[in-house]
């Protein structure tokens, strides 16, 4: 979503993109389809190996002045590649996890992000920590927030129903413990949570059972996907997205509900003051009772609800893809 909104709003004949699913993009290059994570780890490896051992050709053939990398990867086996790569957060570091991937997060991205001549960074928040965490110094460190597609999301003024919504991966740091006990905190039976987003093989079950001890199971919604247009229906009909994470390098999520005038309750951590600014609800995500607190606030305060309608719009207007990618283009002539 971020390389193709960025992808969009740069100008065609200043940048030479690698493209993997034939867009017909007129000044891009054909790649391999079968890179992606959503290939599983083996894609995911091919992805590596084909970075480090094909693209250095590519960037050498197409005359390429840098690499515009728009996750933290780049060849590291080939000198005289200058690269510039985005990187998105540190969770993988910050919330570590015995899994084939840590050695990728250990070692090849720090080493990528110190080897790059620039590295974009979606929140200040990121660009402190890879400075505290991997002494990657400041002035390699350029803050460019993201965008998000306003075309797509967008004020229905469709009445509100009785539920709250959670958009988003079940993994750790998205603190769904905490959502699930500040929902049952509310002891309200006509309410319903609704979880959207990709089940996770270990985590999903517990929770599941969580929800079902804490006596909330059927009114708890485990949606795995929603095609755009049911996205958009359910942002603008909940009380209030939830998202207390207990960090986030950016949180498009916050940026989405706020941009069809929708209440948003949000941890105060990582980058979601930076989003949500004075537009929404920031909680402290250590504990549940403030996340049910600001969730019976938007319940019995009419408000809360104005106030996003007037607010969440205008703030989410300054977060164009427009924007960061005349930061990037800027950006590329200076380094030129």
């Amino acid at each position: 979503m971020v390389t193709q909104g960025l992808a969009k709003a740069l100008h065609p004949d200043r940048v030479m993109f690698l493209d993997p699913v034939a867009t017909g993009h007129p000044n891009s290059l054909a790649v391999p389809n079968t890179l992606s994570s959503d290939s599983g780890r083996q894609g995911h490896l091919r992805r590596l190996l084909w970075t480090q051992h094909q693209l250095p050709g590519l960037l050498k053939q197409t005359g390429a002045s840098f690499l515009l990398s728009p996750l933290p990867e780049a060849p590291i086996l080939r000198k005289g590649v200058r690269s510039i790569v985005l990187a998105h957060d540190l969770i993988p570091l910050r919330f570590p996890r015995l899994e084939p991937l840590l050695a990728y997060h250990l070692a090849y991205v720090p080493f990528v992000l110190h080897q790059a001549e620039r590295v974009l960074c979606n929140s200040e928040a990121t660009a402190r920590e890879i400075h505290h965490w991997l002494r990657v110094p400041r002035r390699k460190l350029m803050t460019i927030p993201l965008g998000f597609d306003q075309g797509r999301l967008r004020p229905l003024d469709l009445p509100r129903q009785p539920f709250f919504l959670v958009l988003g991966r079940h993994d750790h740091h998205k603190n769904l413990p905490r959502v699930l006990r500040a929902f049952a905190h509310l002891r309200d039976p006509d309410l319903c949570l609704k979880l959207v987003g990709p089940p996770h093989p270990r985590r999903t079950p517990w929770l599941r059972r969580l929800a079902a001890e804490l006596g909330i199971a059927h009114q708890c919604q485990w949606i795995s996907w929603v095609n755009d247009k049911e996205r958009l229906w359910l942002i603008n009909t909940t009380q209030a997205l939830v998202i207390p994470s207990l960090w986030e390098g950016f949180g498009l999520p916050a940026l989405e509900a706020m941009a069809c005038g929708t209440a948003v309750i949000a941890g105060r951590a990582g980058a979601l003051p930076e989003v949500v600014g004075s537009a929404g609800l920031l909680v402290d995500p250590a504990s549940h009772i403030p996340i049910a607190e600001a969730m019976a606030r938007v319940l019995s305060d009419r408000g809360i609800q104005h106030q996003a309608r007037q607010a969440g719009p205008d703030r989410s207007a300054r977060f164009r893809w427009e924007n960061t990618a005349r930061q990037v283009e800027a950006l590329l002539e200076q380094l030129a």
